[in-house]
């Protein structure tokens, strides 16, 4: 039997990590990175770092492999579909040629697992199959959602209200209805501004937990071109761009 750990390790910083997770941590023999080019080198350098503070030394290894790229296409499930696919075939091949029985794996997974993440549902399609005898176990980390608020110093929900996760395509939709906050991640194309004059506050950020963190807020329609331009300045600047941000309706 072998065993692999999923290990949510924050949004950034190194001390997200949690005693339940650090304890994950020192139990790996073997960890996967899988790497997403070498403009993010930086997200590599963070797990290194977290490893060298929480993982046992001398008693793990490392296999980096690259990341699959996800399939352009018009059909976004589909794309991902594939992709996912594609990352699960590598999972396996790590599993089969990495891994001894008896030994523990583990993934490291940026946030909480369980948050717009795609590593719990290939390890549960890995589980499933019975030609592959794999034990896995979740550790929960720090979502980035948390790491905004904290950063920004705001309570998630307004007293009594509603609070919505989605992603930036569907906020293109509009503001859902029925809920005062909207937090919203996965934004490529400043979706916030198709939302100006609807009277909201914004909370933005970039890197949060790490070096590089970028916070800006205020009403949306002060806000929508500032954070816009930063958004483009950070993603010039570093070569990709990791952020999230929060829309409250003004009371």
């Amino acid at each position: 039997m072998k065993t692999l750990l999923i290990i949510g390790i924050g949004a950034g910083h190194p001390e997200h990590i949690t005693v339940q997770a650090a304890r994950a941590l020192a139990r790996v023999d073997v960890f996967f990175l899988m790497d997403k080019g070498d403009h993010k080198g930086k997200l590599n350098a963070l797990r290194k770092e977290i490893l060298e503070r929480h993982a046992t030394p001398g008693a793990y290894r490392v296999v980096e492999v690259r990341q699959p790229e996800r399939p352009a296409g018009p059909d976004y499930r589909t794309s991902v579909n594939t992709l996912n696919a594609r990352k699960q075939a590598a999972f396996e091949r790590l599993l089969d040629d990495a891994v001894a029985d008896g030994e523990c794996a583990g993934v490291l997974v940026w946030g909480d697992p369980s948050l717009y993440d795609s590593t719990l549902r290939i390890v549960e399609a890995i589980a499933a199959n019975s030609a592959r005898a794999v034990h896995y176990e979740v550790f929960p980390g720090v979502t980035s959602i948390q790491a905004l608020t904290a950063a920004h110093r705001i309570t998630l929900n307004s007293i009594a209200g509603a609070v919505q996760i989605t992603t930036g395509r569907r906020l293109s939709a509009g503001m859902p209805e029925g809920v005062d906050t909207v937090v919203v991640m996965l934004d490529a194309q400043d979706s916030f501004k198709a939302l100006v004059g609807q009277n909201l506050d914004i909370y933005w950020g970039a890197y949060v937990g790490t070096a590089d963190e970028v916070l800006l807020s205020g009403r949306l329609d002060d806000m929508a071109q500032t954070i816009a331009d930063a958004r483009q300045q950070a993603r010039s600047q570093h070569g990709w761009i990791m952020d999230s941000y929060l829309l409250r309706r003004r009371v």
